[in-house]
C-alpha cells in the first residue's frame, strides 16, 4: 500500500513564498511524498495557505487538486485533537482554543497518514503514533 502524506501548511508556505532556508527542502520533501503515494490538505491547511491570495482561482492554481487530494477534517480527528488539547492545557499551555497543529495532527493520526512538517515538536508531543517527516534540527 502507498503512504499517504498530510503537508502541513509551513512547507506549503516555505515553497509558495520562496523562503531562502526552507524552500528547496520543502519542495523536495513534496516531490518525494508525491512520487510514493497520495498527497492530501485538510480545510485548516487550505485555509491557512489561503491569507496570502485574493481570489480562490489563484490558491486553486497554486494547490492544484489533482496534485493535493483535498479531505474533510474526520469527526474523530476533532475528538482527537479535543484531547491533545486537554493535554497541552493541562501542562501548562495557555492558548484558549484548539490551535490547527492539534486538528492536523490529529487527522494524520486518525487516518494513518504521514506528517510533512517542519514544527515537529507539538505534533510528537501530542501524537506520538505519527510518522512525521521533518527536517533535521536537533530537537529531540
Amino acid at each position: 500500500m502507498r503512504p499517504v502524506t498530510l503537508v502541513d501548511s509551513c512547507v506549503l508556505l516555505d515553497v509558495i513564498t520562496g523562503d531562502k532556508e526552507w524552500a528547496d527542502w520543502s519542495a523536495g520533501q513534496i516531490a518525494v511524498a508525491m512520487d510514493s503515494g497520495r498527497v492530501v490538505i485538510n480545510p485548516l491547511v487550505y485555509a491557512e495557505v489561503s491569507v496570502g491570495y485574493e481570489t480562490i482561482e489563484e490558491l486553486e492554481e497554486r494547490l492544484p487538486a489533482s496534485d493535493y487530494d483535498r479531505e474533510p477534517l474526520p469527526y474523530v480527528a476533532g475528538f482527537a485533537a479535543g484531547k491533545a488539547f486537554l493535554r497541552y492545557r493541562r501542562s501548562g499551555g495557555d492558548k484558549r482554543s484548539p490551535m490547527p497543529d492539534f486538528y492536523i495532527g490529529a487527522h494524520a493520526a486518525v487516518c494513518g497518514y504521514r506528517l510533512l512538517t517542519r514544527d515537529a515538536s507539538r505534533y510528537r508531543s501530542y501524537f506520538p503514533t505519527v510518522s512525521i517527516i521533518a527536517p533535521v534540527t536537533g530537537e529531540a
